[in-house]
């Protein structure tokens, strides 16, 4: 994963927190629900390029790159 889209995907999470938090101090929930939305989307492209990860380091290791 490049250190770009780790970066990307860590600040839609941390995006997400924030929006939370300001949908429940204002007591918007549906800026809450987006909130908790984003933080959702930004973990699993986080766990999709950790896949990808530890496929393309599996694939070095068998050949020996």
């Amino acid at each position: 994963m490049s250190t770009g889209d780790k970066f990307d995907n860590k600040a839609q999470e941390m995006g997400g927190k924030v929006k939370e938090g300001v949908g429940k101090v204002t007591d918007d929930e549906r800026l809450e629900a987006e909130g908790q939305a984003d933080q959702s989307k930004g973990k699993i492209k986080q766990a999709g390029e950790k896949v990808k990860d530890a496929a393309k380091n599996a694939k070095d290791a068998i050949t020996g790159n």
